[in-house]
């Protein structure tokens, strides 16, 4: 899939999962991919089984339906049924990010569609578009006629198509090779074991009840007052269950932030698990011992159509993750961790036109330039590219002389940004600064954001890091700050400001090993004054000659008064 695939959202920044689901429409295994997107590839296949009971061996479906199982419709994947001597043995899902799907404006995260019509998106709800290992044709044609720059989304297509027959090949050859009946006991016995492995891990953890809150920014005209989210989890290590209760929420709203259950839910086990430690197995298995408590008709639940579920993938999940995975640090020290980046800034926004280079060929793709900070742990500092939690820092990064190959861009700057992190016994990763514009005809970028007015937060005495912000800078050099949903036209000459967040900290930042201050320090991760005023560490020498060190006389003076 990644070798194939045409559109840079797909092929470098790698928004797409694959994973093999069992006969029964449980996750057997997954390559690395995004928990968001692997998770509901179990309710697409039933999807598939309950609109096809006739499925047979050489069918393939394309599924985005956010009303029974997918993400959101930006999501295409391409289910294949793996049949072994006449038998349904697995499926293999392929679930890619779309640079277009068809929607009235161009982007594949729209906040302003009120429901799903003016959304735009072409639906399938598992639509058989192979036969016979043929390709239907009508139905490629429909995508061609409605898709924008539809040979980029055809040969995106064949990327996944290809990449899920494959799978089915590989499948065939495993069965064959150990036997019928060996397979079926391996798959119950996988699923069993990682089961049993989840319940070791919720044993280990305190018996609690927690409750935990956290507010969207506003989204004007949409949401004036933000989308408050309350997250509600009861730890039963004796059980060893844990429940999170996602009900005490609002009904679905006229915009495209509502989630989908298969974002809901999976955003919520994402928190969890991201607490359960670092190597359980990624199956079905481990979710027979997470409760995800949803209602229909809640903006962080089961949507109600026609709701449009366009940003269901990010925002409102993020906001889940974090709080879930934060509320852990409630019930003892070493548990859970801060909250992570959930700017998604403008540097993550889909930008089209028109190329002047390629004789006005018009061009459409997600751009993934941005960075942000990782949470920090009782351990660990935080990763300095995570992107945002639901992308688990399994994102990459998009090149920039590959971006500046393929479209008529050019960016000024990419760095990490000093002081951007929040601070700690363990710090966040820090916050990435982008600074872009186009070469010569305009580019219009399309954009949803969150993390303009709140923070990510720190916990047990850690510090919250900074604000993001979207600034169109015109070319006289005034900045205009951008709001949440951004609609914005660059001409040559305007440049575009991009600043995500770092992630918060973890512990009292007076805890932190003076060491460690002064590599931050070197390495431009945190300014003296900030070693001084928030971590207690006195910095000598110059940076300039390379001759900083630690006084520690004067550290132990300042840190003594920080603490009385």
């Amino acid at each position: 899939m990644l070798l194939t695939a045409r559109s840079s959202v797909l092929g470098v920044a790698r928004d797409f999962s694959v994973s093999i689901v069992t006969s029964e429409d449980e996750v057997l295994a997954a390559a690395e991919g995004f928990p968001i997107h692997v998770w509901g590839s179990n309710l697409q296949t039933a999807c598939m089984r309950k609109n096809h009971p006739d499925f047979k061996e050489g069918d393939a479906y394309i599924h985005n339906d956010p009303y029974d199982g997918n993400s959101h419709a930006a999501d295409h994947t391409l289910l294949v049924p793996v049949f072994f001597e006449g038998e349904h043995f697995f499926t293999t899902a392929v679930k890619a990010h779309q640079a277009d799907t068809g929607n009235s404006l161009p982007t594949t995260y729209m906040a302003q569609a009120a429901d799903v019509y003016q959304e735009g998106s072409l639906i399938f709800p598992a639509v058989k578009v192979q036969e016979n290992y043929k390709d239907i044709d009508d139905i490629i044609r429909m995508c061609r006629r409605r898709i924008r720059v539809p040979d980029q989304w055809y040969g995106d297509f064949l990327a996944g198509i290809g990449a899920a027959r494959i799978g089915e090949r590989s499948l065939k050859k495993f069965v064959d090779k150990y036997g019928k009946d060996t397979v079926r006991s391996f798959v119950r016995e996988w699923l069993d074991y990682s089961e049993r492995r989840c319940i070791e891990a919720i044993k280990k953890l305190p018996k609690g009840k927690l409750e935990a809150n956290q507010s969207h920014d506003p989204i004007e005209p949409w949401v004036p007052d933000g989308i408050p989210v309350n997250v509600k989890i009861d730890i039963d290590p004796d059980e060893a269950i844990v429940t999170v209760d996602l009900r005490d929420n609002i009904d679905c709203i006229d915009a495209g932030l509502n989630l989908t259950e298969c974002t809901s839910t999976m955003a919520a086990a994402h928190g969890v698990l991201s607490c359960l430690g670092h190597d359980l197995p990624t199956n079905a298995g481990i979710m027979r011992r997470i409760k995800v408590l949803l209602r229909e008709n809640c903006i962080v639940g089961i949507p109600k159509f026609p709701h449009s579920c366009s940003v269901a993938t990010t925002n409102l999940t993020d906001i889940i993750v974090n709080v879930t995975q934060s509320s852990f640090a409630e019930l003892e020290e070493g548990q859970g961790y801060a909250h992570s980046n959930y700017c998604n800034s403008a540097a993550a926004g889909v930008a089209s036109g028109k190329d002047w280079r390629r004789g006005g060929e018009p061009y459409i793709n997600q751009m993934f330039l941005m960075g942000g900070g990782g949470p920090a742990s009782s351990e660990t500092d935080g990763m300095h590219y995570l992107f945002v939690a639901v992308g688990a820092g399994l994102l990459y990064r998009d090149s920039i002389e590959i971006d500046e190959q393929r479209f008529p861009i050019l960016v000024q700057k990419m760095q990490l940004m000093e002081d951007s992190t929040g601070h700690g016994r363990r710090r966040g990763g820090q916050g990435t600064e982008v600074v872009m514009g186009p070469r010569k005809d305009a580019i219009h970028i399309l954009h949803v954001c969150n993390g303009l007015e709140s923070a990510p937060i720190g916990v047990r005495g850690g510090t919250s890091s900074k604000l993001g912000e979207n600034v169109r800078i015109d070319k006289d050099g005034k900045e205009h700050p951008s709001p949440a949903v951004m609609v914005c036209d660059l001409e040559q000459g305007e440049l575009l400001r991009a600043r995500d967040q770092g992630g918060g900290g973890y512990g009292p930042p007076v805890e932190r090993e003076p060491e460690r201050v002064l590599k931050d320090v070197e390495n431009h991760i945190v300014s003296e004054e900030i070693a001084r005023s928030v971590y207690g560490v006195a910095i000598a020498g110059s940076r300039k000659d390379d001759t900083l060190k630690i006084d520690f006389d004067a550290t132990e003076e300042l840190r003594t008064k920080m603490v009385t």
